[in-house]
């Protein structure tokens, strides 16, 4: 017998066609005026409304800020602003935040570990452009010509 051909629970439907998952088939909140879905929809609400303050912060600091706040600062504020998003979107929309404790921390310090690496890079980047744009001993492909 074939592995798709048990209709018995609702598994069949990943591995073949998977229009049934999006037409109603395997739909978990028929009644959108129970207290389940009531939950379920006033926490879409409230993510959906964190997401946009924080963008609107971001989008009001980058047109106003900077005529009155130093640049490292509107820098640093929209760094913690984007990993806090992240971070939030991680937790919220990848289901994180309803695993345990320590798959959390599995998932979450490889990432902060990867936004460090990125820092260092560009960090290292920079100061490796800064070097060659002031050695006088660097070899120039363009004056040689």
């Amino acid at each position: 017998m074939s592995h798709g051909a048990n209709n018995n629970n609702s598994q069949h439907y990943y591995e073949g066609d998977q229009s049934k998952l999006y037409s109603g088939v395997l739909a978990h909140h028929h009644d959108t005026n129970s207290a389940e879905s009531k939950a379920q929809i006033a926490k879409i609400w409230k993510v959906t409304g964190i997401l946009a303050i924080v963008t609107i912060i971001e989008v009001i600091g980058g047109l106003y800020l900077y005529q009155f706040v130093p640049k490292w600062v509107i820098n640093g504020g929209f760094l913690i602003l984007t990993i806090y998003k992240s971070f939030f979107i991680v937790k919220v929309f990848m289901h994180l935040g309803d695993e345990v404790k320590w798959f959390r921390f599995c998932v979450l310090i490889p990432l902060v570990l990867f936004i460090w690496f990125i820092i260092a890079f560009l960090y290292d980047g920079g100061a490796w452009l800064e070097f060659n744009k002031n050695n006088p001993a660097r070899f120039d492909y363009h004056q040689t010509k």
